[in-house]
């Protein structure tokens, strides 16, 4: 899952930007308004995560502009302002949850695991394919009801892999959904994940390559 930071406070976005990489998402970070509204318009964000006020202006100024143009994009808001009419403003824009600060970072993941869920960005809870299960609320792989320890990045390609239910996912598109702005997309990262997940789910191997295409799972 790809979500965008918006946070100006370099330090907290630093630490959030951490933690959400520690929770398997791909997570690129912006600290003005005019970046965010940028950065939408060139990736398909699963998530936005936006501070409200930041140097250029309130946040829920972008949100409303999102939804004027009819993006559905699901919207997290961050705030030190905590009273009712606060909370409302943003509903009443089209943010679909409101986390004052300081927040604890793992409600700050289920809020965002929860408003994708709602919005439809996200799988089922619990993906399948021949002895193969990924249970997304949970973060947990089994293999013939043998639990795997997978790194967050492959947790993430497996994911994407098994809620393509047969169909193909290319390289462009596992390395967008997986991978964040500071990776290099010339590199060889999307198969050094797959032939490390391939060597997690041991045999028989139930990853498809098709040359010059990409992978898919075999159910």
């Amino acid at each position: 899952m790809r979500l965008l930071l918006l946070e100006d406070d370099l330090d907290l976005a630093a630490q959030v930007s951490a933690g959400l990489h520690r929770a398997g998402f791909a997570a690129d970070h912006v600290a003005t308004i005019a970046e965010a509204d940028l950065a939408v318009t060139v990736t398909d964000y699963d998530c936005l995560v936006l501070d409200r006020m930041v140097a250029d202006g309130d946040a829920l100024t972008l949100v409303r502009q999102l939804r004027e143009r009819g993006d559905e994009v699901a919207v997290v808001v961050l705030t030190a302002r905590d009273t009712v009419e606060d909370r409302v403003d943003g509903f009443h824009v089209g943010a679909d949850d409101y986390l004052v600060k300081p927040f604890a970072f793992a409600e700050l993941e289920v809020r965002v695991r929860a408003v994708t869920r709602r919005r439809g960005r996200t799988r089922a809870p619990i993906l399948r394919a021949g002895d193969v299960a990924l249970d997304v609320p949970r973060h947990e792989v089994t293999r013939g009801g043998v639990l795997l320890s997978l790194t967050a990045k492959e947790f993430a390609v497996l994911e994407m892999l098994l809620a393509a239910d047969g169909e193909v996912r290319t390289r462009t598109d596992l390395f967008e959904g997986c991978w964040d702005e500071r990776t290099d997309p010339t590199s060889n990262v999307v198969d050094a994940v797959v032939a490390q997940l391939r060597r997690r789910l041991g045999p028989p191997d139930p990853i498809e390559t098709l040359r010059g295409v990409g992978y898919r799972i075999r159910s």
